[in-house]
């Protein structure tokens, strides 16, 4: 037994409610903490949605300013401090593309010996905001010991051909079983009553595709006048996506929830997920999603790995969104839907339990070695 957990130090854009962060969160709720204890160095300086249950397990969560004054010396400067500080670190992971190559060379140069990349896309946003980040991917893995990755598809796009571990972006399958008693009552909470859901969770963020989203909506309400969407998520699109749905006419039929703690609830309200993303590294609410029984229509941005249960279907942004709101409507028809999936969800290694389990083993072994 020893005395004191090791730490590992993850460092990505900020704890907020994302996929990223729900895998993260999932892990270390999950890990026996007197073994492993997980510290976070962010990119905001402001605080953010985990960041409270972060510090009441154990953790910490260093902040930075490199997001807003994109000075990467300064914040060199602070990872170096920070490693100098606790020299017990011998794990950093990094699940930041933008700048994960400054983060790993510091630890490697702060002879941190096991310095992890981890790749959680199997795309990136391709305009000229986002050239320089393409070129700092390239070089991403130089000084990595470790490659991770949510998905082979992930993995591929990043790594290309150097070896790498898929780490699936596993749920707690048990909170997310479907239940009709918390889905009446949700829904009376949102004042869904007797209203044809159409569910969303994603940053409000080009790659979420909220453009189409809005669009496939307008058309199922032609079909479905009692047709309300609920969107789940915060981000710097809000004020456009509010804006087009305001130009549909569709204002009191979208409701924005914003960040939900309870989305095991949440999910438990919608009749059908639509989820058009340009891409997707796995898209951990697809897996959400499922486990609660709720239908969902997918683009072919999503990886194969998420087509787990016989309540998926999946189509090409190019199908159009007539044909969107046609698969929405039928796939909510479906029998198995709002029934329990967590066999299936176990079955294709989604659940929490065996990726925690692996990881606290991962991080013992590998700090073992050093």
């Amino acid at each position: 037994m020893m005395e004191k957990p090791i730490r590992v130090l993850h460092i990505l854009q900020r704890m907020e409610a994302g996929g990223t962060q729900a895998l993260l969160m999932n892990i270390y709720r999950k890990i026996d903490r007197n073994k492993v204890q997980f510290d976070f160095l962010v990119e905001y300086p402001d605080k953010q949605f985990y960041d409270d249950e972060i510090k009441q397990l154990g953790g910490k969560v260093y902040y930075s300013t490199v997001r807003e004054d994109l000075n990467i010396p300064k914040f060199t400067k602070l990872l170096k401090k920070i490693l100098k500080d606790n020299p017990s670190y011998k794990i950093v992971h990094v699940h930041t593309y933008s700048i994960g190559y400054f983060c790993l060379k510091a630890a490697k140069e702060m002879g941190v010996p096991i310095r992890i990349a981890h790749s959680h896309n199997n795309e990136t946003v391709h305009d000229s905001k986002y050239l320089f980040k393409l070129a700092l991917q390239k070089i991403y893995t130089i000084h990595a010991t470790d490659l991770f990755a949510c998905s082979a598809e992930a993995g591929k796009y990043l790594f290309k051909d150097k070896p790498f571990r898929v780490l699936k972006n596993a749920i707690d399958s048990q909170q997310f079983i479907a239940n009709e008693n918390k889905r009446r009552e949700v829904r009376q909470e949102l004042g869904l009553e007797n209203k044809f859901v159409i569910g969303h969770v994603g940053r409000l963020h080009p790659q979420k595709n909220h453009d189409f989203l809005i669009d496939v909506f307008a058309e199922i309400k032609k079909k479905k006048p009692d047709a309300e969407l609920i969107l789940v998520g915060t981000g710097p699109l809000e004020e456009k996506v509010r804006s087009k749905v305001a130009d549909k006419g569709l204002t009191e039929s979208v409701q924005f929830l914003g960040n939900r703690k309870d989305m095991d609830r949440v999910y438990q309200a919608m009749d059908v997920f639509v989820f058009p993303s340009l891409f997707e590294g796995l898209g951990i609410v697809a897996i959400e999603a499922q486990a609660a029984g709720v239908p969902i229509v997918c683009s072919e941005g999503l990886p194969p790995e998420t087509d787990i249960t016989p309540i998926y279907r999946k189509l090409l942004l190019s199908d159009g969104a007539e044909k969107w709101a046609n698969a929405a409507l039928e796939m909510a028809q479906n029998p198995k839907a709002h029934t329990n999936m967590q066999q299936y969800v176990i079955d294709a290694g989604f659940d929490m339990d065996a990726i925690a389990k692996y990881m606290e083993s991962y991080y013992l072994n590998r700090w073992r070695t050093v």
